[in-house]
């Protein structure tokens, strides 16, 4: 263990083994060792494993006691082997608790209890999956962070034969790095995610698609609207191909809605000016609307209807602290803000996000010191 760490109260006592040393492998390695956990990492990728190493998520899995009996394995390998790897540790470590954090659920449980009913090594009571709607769209252990976890949704999802003492154990590991414990069986996350996770993936990526030779001219008129579409887009591509393979039952039933709406707006688009054209249009929006408007706001609460405004500042360091700074002298919350760019002018855009109340105030106080404001 490293001695420079300072121990966190946890509720996991260790050691936890870790298999695939990913970005959530990784990050989940950082967090329970800030915590003075003992974590040991395996992965089939000598460097991959090297990388997690170097950035101290853990100690290599060579290095461990020969008698190394981890109260907890967390599997973060893709969805195409995380199920043979669950099977592996389950017969290796008897007594360990076992858990996975890939984004689909029943695959890997059927292929447990599959295993199960051939080798009664395999103990499916002792197996829980679980999935933190955590992430970045770049992968690898050099982009983990202890903190990817905070005020995260952590999805447990217990089975009929699960052991009470791997539920708390794998809650433990939750709550250990600061993620919030929500349950669901598996089938019910498998159908969520694809709707929130996987189609958002879908259609960034479908939208990104189309730039691929669009004109430069035209790509240097792209706004903030176009990054925040297209920004997962940038996620790996053997990741993606084994989430969609894996959940694809679920997938289809959403994208042939959206297929439905595209079609519609299609029929519309190709007589804009028919009777009943614009309404269309207008309806298509207004459902995107209040679709948007059910995506829970601050906190996990209700959705929250917050006024925006955009400051111009300029592009140099110590600027945004700067905005920042006074904006915290005039007592004003910041509830979100958005980072953006002038094309061709070295000038920043910071988009704010207040309470209603809020914004006449600040767009004063702010224009008074000096700052250009557009509300």
């Amino acid at each position: 263990m490293n001695p420079t760490l300072l121990k966190k109260s946890a509720h996991l006592h260790g050691p936890v083994l870790i298999v695939g040393t990913g970005l959530l492998g990784a990050s989940i390695g950082l967090g329970l060792r800030s915590r003075g956990i003992d974590v040991y990492l395996s992965d089939a990728s000598p460097s991959a494993e090297a990388v997690a190493t170097d950035i101290a998520a853990g100690v290599p899995l060579a290095d461990a006691p020969a008698d190394l009996a981890p109260e907890l394995v967390v599997v973060g390998a893709p969805p195409d082997v995380c199920g043979s790897l669950v099977v592996a540790a389950l017969r290796t470590y008897p007594h360990a608790v076992v858990t996975d954090v890939a984004s689909v659920k029943s695959a890997v449980l059927d292929e447990v209890r599959a295993a199960a009913s051939d080798d009664e090594t395999v103990d499916v009571r002792r197996y829980l999956g679980s999935h933190p709607m955590a992430g970045r769209e770049r992968s690898g252990a050099v982009s983990a962070r202890a903190e990817l976890f905070t005020s995260a949704p952590w999805v447990i999802c217990p089975h009929d034969d699960i052991d009470p003492h791997a539920y708390r154990t794998v809650t433990s590991l939750a709550m250990d790095l600061g993620g919030i414990v929500t349950t669901m069986d598996p089938a019910t996350h498998d159908e969520a995610v694809a709707l929130v996770s996987h189609l958002p993936q879908v259609v960034s990526s479908l939208l990104a698609s189309r730039l691929q030779d669009t004109p430069a001219a035209s790509l240097s008129l792209a706004g903030q609207g176009l990054r925040d579409v297209t920004r997962i887009a940038a996620s790996d591509p053997g990741l993606w191909v084994q989430i969609l393979g894996a959940n694809a039952g679920h997938l289809v039933e959403p994208l042939e809605g959206m297929r439905a709406d595209i079609e519609r707006l299609l029929h519309t688009l190709r007589a804009p000016t028919a009777p009943g054209a614009r309404l269309d249009m207008a309806q298509l929006i207004s459902e995107g609307n209040a679709g948007q408007a059910r995506i829970p706001g601050k906190h996990g609460g209700p959705a929250q209807q917050f006024a925006w405004l955009t400051v111009l500042v300029d592009d140099k360091p110590g600027q945004i602290a700067l905005l920042l700074t006074e904006i915290g002298q005039l007592d004003v919350n910041l509830e979100d803000m958005r980072l953006g760019h002038s094309a061709g002018l070295p000038v920043g855009m910071v988009e704010i996000a207040v309470l209603p109340s809020k914004k006449q105030s600040l767009v004063e106080d702010l224009t008074g010191r000096g700052w250009k404001v557009v509300a």
